[in-house]
């Protein structure tokens, strides 16, 4: 497996961001990590030159990437060229066009130059010691145009010394059957070995990979939940996984693949990403059952309702409660919070009903699973308030300054009162730095936590006078939490949600000094 490591449109990361990334997947097993072009970015550059004296990599060789050299220059006077060695990697992937319209329109250069241009930079950088990585640009369009010239470009760069030839689906647009076409016939005539690069642009980058590998590849590049370039790329953890649990390939060690929900969600967080809460395998929701009939199956038999046991990637199973949850899920839930309840107790069907009439007010507890523990443990009398509100304000200046806001707050912590203000951006974001800025004096570690996103639905269509529904996702530096509140009035539903995300903080922290998780 060969993993990209750049920056792409949306996603921007610093040299210290590539650094921890690159730790992370080497603990996954990845064989290769390709790290950036040093001749075109002065970042990646700099990635390299510390990369070698601050990495430790168990696993994975670090790669450079560039292209081939240029037109009419010797590599040894190609800037571009020299990058890469000064990269000192023992590993680089050089791109180079397969598509004679690329050859002929985009470089300028005639079928036999562009062969040349291949072969050239191969064998110069295999003659300076270096594991080389062939990127056919354009492969499979190529193949499809001018299957011989196509060809010739994958043999010309293997009989050169190309350690591997990667196929490139660059525009994303070949379907998985004709990759497979595609590969069968460059297995059968390339003296190198093959790997696929797929694009994501019709939506089929895992399945063409697949493909591919069960058509003659040994190797595949992909990317970090697929994020990349357009429409993304192969993704890497779901790539591993079906090869690995479905498919029976020797890719990463498999015990690795329990981390692979933790790296994305590490990645996430790093690269300031939200993650996809439906992504295969690592997704939040992977294993996420809601329907009663489901539930109940799900908590007789987990292997009725689930492909794999998600334990296998690191993930769990969670089951829903809605209006339409049953019994035994509300008491398998509040089994988390008290493992010595029964399912007969009085309290199950409690916590049920009121969690129904509190779904016909609008509120929904599938996203907000912080919210729906407090309600839990306040009815089981597990729950204990750490603070009191006893009155606050917000006011937003308009028109002159609308994005300033200024909420004053009072708190009650244990008798003691606590009067602040602060502004934010926004009423929101003011009520919340005022609450914290009152709370921390007694809770130093409500410092460590931010808030991360914010909903706001409106429940039905009474224009002003209609209910809304507020979400808050919070992060600390172990734990993201979801919370709710419902109400007519915006702020009054926010604070409801942000009450239910400072208490579980700090309810977490309470948890985890007493050792329980």
């Amino acid at each position: 497996a060969i993993l990209s490591l750049s920056s792409t449109g949306g996603v921007w990361l610093t040299v210290d961001d590539k650094l921890k990334i690159a730790s992370l997947l080497d603990t996954l097993g990845v064989h290769y990590i390709e790290a950036g072009n040093p001749g075109s970015n002065v970042k990646d550059a700099l990635f390299f030159s510390r990369a070698q004296k601050e990495l430790e990599l168990k696993n994975a060789k670090l790669v450079a990437f560039g292209a081939t050299v240029r037109k009419g220059i010797s590599p040894k006077d190609d800037e571009n060229i020299q990058s890469l060695l000064s990269a000192n990697t023992e590993a680089v992937c050089i791109f180079g066009k397969c598509w004679d319209l690329h050859a002929e329109h985009i470089l300028g250069v005639d079928l036999l130059e562009n062969l040349g241009l291949i072969a050239d930079t191969v064998a110069y950088l295999k003659g300076m010691g270096k594991e080389v990585i062939f990127d056919a640009e354009h492969f499979f369009d190529g193949y499809k145009h001018n299957k011989e010239y196509a060809l010739a470009c994958i043999n010309t760069a293997a009989g050169s010394g190309a350690d591997m030839v990667c196929l490139c689906d660059t525009n994303g647009g070949t379907f998985p059957h004709e990759v497979a076409d595609a590969v069968t016939a460059a297995a059968a005539v390339c003296r190198a070995p093959i790997s696929i690069h797929a694009h994501n642009d019709t939506g089929m980058a895992d399945a063409v990979t697949l493909c591919a590998i069960m058509s003659g590849a040994v190797g595949f590049q992909a990317t970090i939940s697929g994020i990349g370039e357009r429409c993304g790329n192969a993704n890497l953890f779901t790539t591993l996984a079906n090869l690995t649990l479905k498919l029976g390939y020797d890719t990463v060690p498999k015990e690795n693949l329990k981390k692979m929900r933790a790296i994305s969600v590490a990645y996430a967080e790093i690269a300031n990403v939200r993650q996809l809460s439906r992504a295969p395998y690592v997704g939040k929701h992977a294993f996420y059952h809601k329907a009663g009939m489901h539930v109940d199956v799900i908590l007789k038999a987990p292997h009725a309702m689930e492909h794999i046991d998600p334990a296998l990637v690191g993930n769990h199973r969670e089951t829903a409660i809605s209006d339409i949850a049953g019994s035994r899920a509300m008491w398998e839930r509040m089994r988390r919070v008290a493992p010595e309840i029964s399912r007969e107790d009085p309290a199950v069907k409690e916590v049920l009903n009121q969690i129904k009439e509190m779904e016909l007010n609008g509120y929904q507890f599938e996203g907000a699973d912080a919210s729906l523990e407090l309600l839990i443990r306040k009815k089981l009398g597990k729950f204990n308030h750490h603070f009191d509100l006893i009155a606050f304000k917000v006011l937003v200046e308009e028109p002159h300054s609308p994005d300033v806001s200024l909420a004053t707050i009072e708190i009650g912590v244990g008798g003691e009162i606590e009067i602040t203000a602060a502004q934010g951006n926004g009423p929101v974001n003011a009520l919340d730095a005022a609450a914290r800025k009152a709370l921390e004096r007694f809770y130093p570690s409500l410092r460590q936590i931010r808030l991360t996103d914010y909903k706001v639905r409106v429940l039905d269509t009474n224009a002003t006078a209609s209910e809304v529904r507020v979400v808050i996702e919070t992060r600390d530096d172990k734990h993201t939490w979801s919370t709710v509140g419902v109400s007519t009035d915006v702020i009054n539903a926010s604070w409801i949600a942000l009450v239910d995300s400072l208490e579980y903080k700090l309810l977490k922290d309470e948890l985890e000094k007493g050792g329980e998780s």
